[in-house]
């Protein structure tokens, strides 16, 4: 009787592990590429902007499924008239693989210095690019 119990126990514990590690959902999700550019498709990359440029970032996700949550902080971390790591927008987007474009303009010119992207993969930062203006 106690061998068919354990037998019982260890069949039971053996069922609820595999139930627990089906519902384990780890995400894959990572980036492949990122560049700054002067457009939109990232066809002109660079690292330097002049002060009337749009900033366009440019990232290509891989093993992404449908929802992860790719976001992206732009932050001035050295500009003149402003303290240092002064956050100025962020976008967040639910996607999955392939190409991901963020954008950043303002109305005026933007501050000599230098400042940075920092891209979230599921609320974890992933990477932080750095570009300056010129």
């Amino acid at each position: 009787m106690n061998r068919n119990r354990l037998k019982v126990i260890l069949a039971i514990s053996s069922l609820l592990l595999v139930m627990v590690a089906c519902s384990f959902s780890a995400s894959t999700a990572n980036i492949k590429d990122v560049k700054m550019a002067r457009d939109y498709d990232g066809n002109d990359p660079t690292t330097t902007f002049a002060q009337d440029e749009v900033f366009y970032c440019v990232v290509e996700l891989a093993n992404a499924p449908d929802d992860t949550v790719i976001k992206a902080s732009w932050v001035a971390v050295d500009v003149e008239g402003a303290e240092p790591n002064t956050f100025i927008d962020e976008t967040e987007l639910s996607t999955g693989s392939g190409t991901v474009h963020f954008e950043l303009s303002n109305n005026g010119l933007w501050p000599l210095g230098k400042y940075a992207v920092q891209l979230y993969l599921n609320g974890e930062l992933e990477q932080t690019v750095e570009f300056t203006v010129e």
